[in-house]
């Protein structure tokens, strides 16, 4: 080896240290100046409005959930308001005049059950346009909103279907309960329902399918009405939380108890003393609280700029006598 080499290299080495260390300086100063958390926003004070479909029990619920994560804030330091703008009934056209009002209102953030995506989406963009932090629950409206909720209605009409068939051991007719005809939900569930009896129990004929709109006196009627035309009807679906609790009414006025069963969806206070007195025989339930809950953190964190999920499933369970308060 030359004897020169090794100076040759060294000088070689220093050089390209010269040569990197602006670039290497460059580097970490810009590195050490990016700080994600310099991202999030700090907030005092959030005001945000839930619009469900319907002044109705099972968004009570919900409402508990929103409560709780309001307090929890407050013990956080940040003040979180929020109103509650239900529509007396489920109608479409007085939905989508509270969203198109409540978007008016600029809030930190929407939270909106819808009743009809078709007509629902076109307004949830506007609002999405106009920067105002959006959240939909309890009702799949749109891929292109961040969702809070349970998608597997249709699996859980099946579910029902097949507790039903098999108690009615696999022969007699029911009636359906259907809510309404455009919430998404309900509509899975009445096809999940059906398609599991055509499949399954083909001995089982639907009696009557009608409309209750999630109104239970609509649904005390339509139960009375159906029983009265098929007096030994072996069972009753309700597709809401309302209807489980119709057919059970009138399922004790006309003295069926244990003889029409009523299976269906969605669980509020008297759902469960129907189920413990053996008059709603299963409900598939849902943990609506969470969709209260986790609604309220996603716009607060929307608000600070935190990214959210878009899709966040609280899950559901079937409800029996027998899994009752477990």
């Amino acid at each position: 080896m030359n004897a020169r080499t090794p100076l040759i290299r060294t000088a070689l080495v220093a050089a390209l240290a010269l040569t990197l260390a602006p670039c290497l300086t460059v580097g970490s100063a810009q590195a050490a100046g990016f700080d994600q958390g310099a991202l999030i926003k700090p907030v005092s004070k959030v005001n945000l409005i839930f619009i469900p479909k319907v002044v109705h029990p099972w968004y009570d619920v919900v409402e508990q959930g929103v409560k709780f994560a309001i307090a929890e804030y407050k013990k956080e330091g940040i003040d979180v308001s929020y109103t509650w703008d239900a529509p007396p009934t489920a109608d479409i056209d007085q939905q989508n005049r509270r969203i198109e009002t409540d978007i008016g209102r600029n809030p930190d953030g929407l939270a909106v059950s819808c009743l009809d995506p078709a007509t629902n989406s076109q307004l949830l963009k506007e609002a999405v346009k106009n920067k105002v932090n959006l959240i939909t629950f309890d009702t799949f409206c749109d891929a292109a909103f961040p969702f809070v909720g349970h998608r597997k209605d249709e699996e859980d009409g099946r579910t029902a279907a097949d507790y039903l068939g098999e108690k009615l051991g696999g022969k007699g007719s029911v009636g359906i309960l259907v809510g309404s005809l455009t919430a998404p939900n309900h509509v899975a569930r009445v096809k999940g329902f059906k398609d599991e009896l055509a499949k399954k129990y083909p001995g089982i004929k639907i009696a009557f399918e009608q409309p209750d709109n999630d109104n239970l006196e609509q649904a005390v009627s339509m139960a009375e009405s159906g029983l009265q035309a098929t007096p030994d009807l072996g069972g009753i679906y309700g597709a809401n939380a309302s209807a489980p609790i119709g057919a059970a009414r009138a399922v004790i006025a006309a003295k069926r108890v244990g003889k029409t069963l009523v299976v269906g969806a969605g669980d509020i206070p008297e759902t469960y003393q129907l189920i413990e007195d053996g008059v709603i025989s299963a409900i598939t339930a849902q943990r609506q609280w969470e969709i209260g809950y986790w609604a309220v953190r996603y716009l607060v964190s929307a608000k600070q700029n935190h990214t959210i999920p878009m899709d966040h499933a609280t899950g559901g369970f079937l409800m029996t006598k027998e899994t009752l308060g477990k």
